[in-house]
């Protein structure tokens, strides 16, 4: 570390770490407005195109398949390339995606769009992680990733009443198209204003006191390249983990609208409104999820554990307010288990974030930020097709509920008992 190490960061740095986390928490939570809006949509777009409930699992479904396909080869080019270039090339083609989506006229159309959407969508968060990782040192990394992952329950949080607003004003298809444009206005700012370190001119030495944690310690786990991450059993705990963790994030965020409609019978726009407050809690648990991993990391616990320690205790409380919210009979009872849920649910999502930028060397951060979010788009896939054939099938959200809870408990144990901290070096003795 150079000795004016103290003078780090740069004024210069400093003011781009604020600017870069501010257009990325903004970018997300656009993001997950575009992502809400066919949940938001669900029922007038069911009826519009004439959609069953399975169909419309598959199409919530879509989305999830094309994200999680595409997040390993993006994870590797935004390794390669940097994240500004693969963040404004999808901003483009996910803003792209979402206005053509208020133009479908048929299922196999709106598929496609959802699609597209899932692959433009795809670099958000590994690029955003991987920000984070080059303008942050390792133990302040939890705070900005929890931070900007915070965004992911922000935007469904105030999605509820501003689509619910759009869409009975203009129609489902409008407010499809007002979101589109409002994302390719990020597009437009993120590339003017956001740079790279190296595209940015920070000095070698800076870079170096930003990864003086990761350094030299790490040199030699980096020479092994990014396949050696499939031979760590952390990575295959992180991948199965999240998925779980995504699986109940999910369920709320594609059926919740519509279980309140049918399930605990209120108008649509009762339904849009109370939709709200469990994901206004799940922005909460988002950041308090960074605060919690970065603060036990202040205290002495390694990396890896502080963030494991209370990601798992949050799936734990997931697990027992989701059983609990499709047993009890009160509508307001329902609300407040799940919003606890979406609390604890998105608390473990950020503590998962910020574990993956901590649980291997900088240079494989997107990477297996990529692998872990395959485990979780799988539960992204999973959850809204599951729930849409067990509620055709059974009449009925409860059975979808107890399974929902009954993953929250594998994923709380799959972390606890498959994620380890990364071995280091032994130092060296002269």
């Amino acid at each position: 570390m150079p000795a004016d190490a103290n003078s780090y960061p740069s004024g210069r740095a400093r003011r781009m770490r604020v600017l870069a986390l501010t257009l990325l928490v903004i970018a997300g939570t656009v993001n997950y407005l575009d992502r809400s809006a066919l949940s938001i949509g669900n029922s007038s777009i069911r009826g519009s195109l004439h959609l069953s409930d399975a169909e419309m699992g598959l199409l919530l479904s879509v989305f999830a398949i094309a994200y999680g396909v595409a997040q390993l080869p993006v994870g590797i080019l935004i390794d390669r390339y940097g994240p500004r270039r693969l963040m404004s090339i999808g901003l483009l083609l996910w803003s792209g995606a979402q206005i053509c989506g208020g133009l479908v006229t048929g299922l196999g159309q709106f598929v496609v769009a959802r699609a597209a959407l899932g692959i433009g969508e795809s670099p958000m968060y590994l690029a955003g992680t991987k920000v984070c990782s080059n303008w942050f040192q390792a133990r302040a990394r939890a705070l900005p990733i929890g931070l900007f992952n915070a965004s992911s329950a922000l935007g469904p949080a105030i999605a509820p009443p501003i689509l619910t607003t759009l869409m009975l004003t203009f129609g489902w298809r409008s407010m499809f198209v007002i979101i589109g444009v409002a994302g390719l206005a990020i597009a437009i700012l993120w590339s003017l204003i956001y740079r790279d370190p190296d595209q940015y001119g920070i000095t070698p030495e800076e870079q170096r006191w930003i990864h003086d944690e990761d350094s030299p310690a790490d040199e030699a786990l980096t020479l092994t390249g990014w396949p050696s991450l499939f031979r760590e059993p952390t990575t295959w705990g992180m991948a199965l983990g999240f998925l779980g963790v995504i699986y109940l994030t999910w369920l709320y965020g594609t059926w919740l609208p519509d279980y309140l409609e049918r399930a605990r019978h209120l108008s649509l726009r009762q339904a849009g409104l109370w939709t709200a407050i469990p994901q206004a809690c799940g922005f909460f648990g988002a950041l308090l999820g960074g605060l919690a991993a970065r603060t036990l990391g202040r205290h002495g616990m390694a990396p890896v554990a502080s963030c494991r320690l209370p990601l798992v205790l949050a799936m734990l409380v997931t697990a027992a307010c989701t059983a609990g919210a499709s047993l009890v009979h009160g509508t307001s009872a329902a609300i407040l288990l799940v919003s606890v849920a979406l609390f604890a649910g998105s608390l473990a999502s950020s503590c998962g974030w910020a574990m993956a930028a901590v649980a291997t060397t900088p240079d494989k951060v997107a990477t297996l930020e990529a692998i872990q979010n395959i485990g979780g788009s799988i539960g992204g896939a999973l959850a809204p097709l599951v729930t849409g054939l067990v509620v055709g099938l059974t009449g009925s959200f409860t059975p979808a509920l107890l399974l929902a809870a009954g993953i929250a408990l594998a994923s709380a144990l799959i972390y606890q008992f498959g994620t380890h901290d990364r071995p280091r070096p032994a130092p060296t003795t002269t």
